[in-house]
């Protein structure tokens, strides 16, 4: 049961949460963004173009999006406000239970949207595309990397994400030598680039009958999921090679009787993007190409932050044993991300697809850097 004086430090704290959250989403800039927008769409003419009409509308979802959860959020607010000054007056210990569990969940909401405010990036709204890849260590590595992508998947579940498989990759005996897969969502690639980097696993091998520790690797490459006519990549023909294969894998959904899977190489760079799982090797190739131009994408954008790092003085030297993330079994329970320090000794919770703790301390981070 919530007392008075408790409940107006909570709406306290919520009333600055809110108005931190006003400033990080910058609602006047948005509201001003969005009726210019509206504006070109009422223009004569508008929708004769469709490309440039598709393009305006995906620019308008996010940020509609943005200001009617912050509506939302500030009606809910002074609700509460009016539920405190009716018991002020008059104190019942049901409502006094109801702006309990009101207050609550409006502090968990208003730190949830000051997170999404922290999405400036150009592609932070769109959906990612993920690539698991086991490291040295054989069977033991690729049963992490079946690890970690079932704990993607787990999270992609918590915030209602699509996920589609493009390329898998069965390991010789037991795991997942390498997997990619696309997550579908607004501020899919926001939250997700966060977790891009290499995740170490130590743990009791359940693959060894010595019972002794071990310790693997594997490498999660982060990308955003660019349609065809928001990219401005252009790819030369002649800086691409194009190999067809068949399926291969552990069976049913896996194996292919005809070389429909594709393989693209771009001379230029030495990017090689794979996609094995759509239905043709037209539907394939156009996924793969899909694919390379969101990496293309990454890319850039990787090197102007590490430009802007250098620039700072922070440029680090990124190798396969820099981990971004440590996670111990044995001979005690501990994830910790090495790069905020944000630790939980809940394993458990995290291999089910509790990240948010991890995701939220690194955007935070980069965003006061």
């Amino acid at each position: 049961m919530i007392q008075i004086d408790e409940a107006k430090q909570k709406l306290s704290e919520i009333s600055a949460l809110t108005a931190d959250v006003k400033n990080a989403l910058g609602v006047e800039k948005l509201q001003t963004e969005l009726d210019e927008l509206r504006g070109q769409m009422e223009q004569t003419g508008f929708w004769d173009n469709i490309d440039v009409a598709n393009k305006v509308g995906k620019k308008i979802k996010p940020i509609e999006d943005k200001l009617q959860q912050y509506e939302k959020l500030s009606a809910r607010f002074e609700d509460a406000v009016v539920m405190l000054e009716i018991l002020e007056e008059e104190y019942d210990e049901d409502m006094a239970e109801e702006l309990s569990e009101s207050l609550s969940g409006l502090q968990a909401d208003a730190s949830d949207l000051r997170l999404k405010a922290l999405l400036h990036g150009e592609y932070d709204a769109n959906g990612a595309i993920l690539s698991l890849h086991a490291g040295a260590g054989g069977t033991e590595a690729q049963d992490w990397v079946e690890m970690l992508y079932r704990m993607y998947t787990r999270w992609c579940e918590r915030k209602s994400y699509t996920v589609k498989e493009l390329d898998f990759l069965a390991g010789d005996e037991a795991g997942v030598k390498s997997v990619t897969f696309e997550v579908t969502g607004l501020n899919a690639y926001g939250y997700l680039k966060a977790e891009k980097g290499v995740h170490r696993l130590v743990r009791i091998s359940p693959f060894d009958s010595s019972s002794r520790r071990h310790t693997s690797f594997a490498s999660l490459d982060v990308m955003p999921d660019i349609a065809d006519d928001d990219a401005d990549i252009e790819i030369a023909a002649d800086d691409i090679r194009v190999d067809t294969y068949r399926a291969s894998g552990a069976g049913g959904q896996h194996v292919n009787k005809t070389d429909s899977a594709i393989r693209i190489t771009h001379h230029p760079t030495g990017i090689v993007v794979q996609c094995q799982n759509e239905r043709s090797q037209m539907q394939n190739r156009e996924t793969a190409m899909r694919m390379l131009k969101s990496k293309l994408i990454e890319k850039r954008e990787s090197e102007k932050q590490a430009e802007l790092a250098e620039l700072k003085g922070e440029m680090k030297k990124i190798e396969w044993g820099s981990q971004i993330r440590s996670y111990v079994f044995h001979p005690y329970s501990m994830v910790k991300d090495h790069r905020t320090n944000c630790e939980t000794g809940n394993v458990g919770a995290v291999m089910d697809g509790d990240l948010d703790a991890f995701i939220n301390a690194y955007l935070t981070e980069i965003s006061n850097a």
